[in-house]
């Protein structure tokens, strides 16, 4: 484990995997996701082996090994802290962004000095009502639940009213050992509410918000995830001056590496 300090003082937790002369990759996970989460492990450890990068994969804030900023949720600071690991990189890194951590590499690309290229999977932008919005007042009811530490109770409300999963769903998985997991990280979705708040509100995207992503962009869904991340990934595409939109085959919201890696780790080479 490594660490680097953020501009507020945050410490950020991250492992560095392989050596490769490719260029660096920054992994930024999504919701309820950690370095140690195995899905962020093989693929580090797969785009180190097979496609020469060197990988840093890090703790967002509030998870894992990385500090906290409790009561303070400004997506500036996630921004600043993926500006500190760019750094630590050497000063160039690529970014590899899953659910919200692809809307916040999206974010970070626009001010963050030295990024060159940006995959985003399954940006879960919300850009009509068809589907499931977020209720207006979710972070208002949110951040309570966080400062009395009522973590199962977070897990379970930033689930449902956030993500939009069912509620039978997410009944079943509190009697799996992976509830602890989520109930460990369930204090920094704050953190992943403030990337997500401006676009989940059933809106179209617009185009001048995302003007200034002027880097290589790939956005991908899996052909098996829900209909709202696929329309949310399109419409991501849509509008960023520079990005291009695959779909793949057989892949989940939690997708299979043995898929995603090969395509995250050409388009990485290909670009360079």
């Amino acid at each position: 484990m490594q660490t680097v300090t953020s501009a507020d003082g945050t410490t950020i937790a991250y492992d560095r995997i392989g050596d490769g002369t490719a260029g660096t990759v920054i992994l930024v996970g999504g919701a309820f996701s950690y370095r140690a989460f195995p899905t962020m492990v093989e693929l580090a450890q797969t785009l180190a082996d097979d496609y020469g990068l060197t990988v840093l994969n890090y703790d967002r804030r509030g998870r894992g090994d990385s500090a906290d900023s409790p009561g303070v949720y400004d997506v500036a600071n996630e921004i600043a802290d993926i500006a500190a690991l760019v750094e630590a990189a050497g000063g160039k890194a690529a970014l590899f962004g899953w659910s919200s951590g692809a809307a916040l590499a999206l974010l970070a690309a626009q001010s963050v000095p030295g990024v060159t290229e940006v995959v985003a999977f399954e940006p879960p932008f919300v850009v009509d009502t068809k589907g499931h919005v977020p209720p207006k007042d979710l972070e208002a009811k949110l951040h309570p639940m966080i400062a009395a530490g009522n973590r199962g109770k977070t897990v379970r409300y930033y689930m449902t009213k956030a993500m939009g999963m069912p509620l039978l769903m997410v009944a079943a998985m509190r009697v799996t050992p992976f509830w602890k997991t989520l109930e460990a990280t369930s204090n920094s979705t704050a953190h992943d509410w403030a990337v997500m708040k401006p676009y989940m509100q059933g809106k179209k995207l617009n185009q001048a918000d995302w003007q200034g992503v002027e880097v290589p962009v790939l956005v991908l869904a899996g052909q098996r995830t829900a209909p709202l991340l696929i329309k949310g990934s399109k419409a991501a595409a849509a509008v960023l001056p520079k990005a291009e939109f695959a779909e793949l085959a057989g892949v989940s919201h939690n997708p299979k590496i043995s898929v995603l890696a090969p395509t995250v780790g050409e388009f990485l080479t290909r670009a360079r």
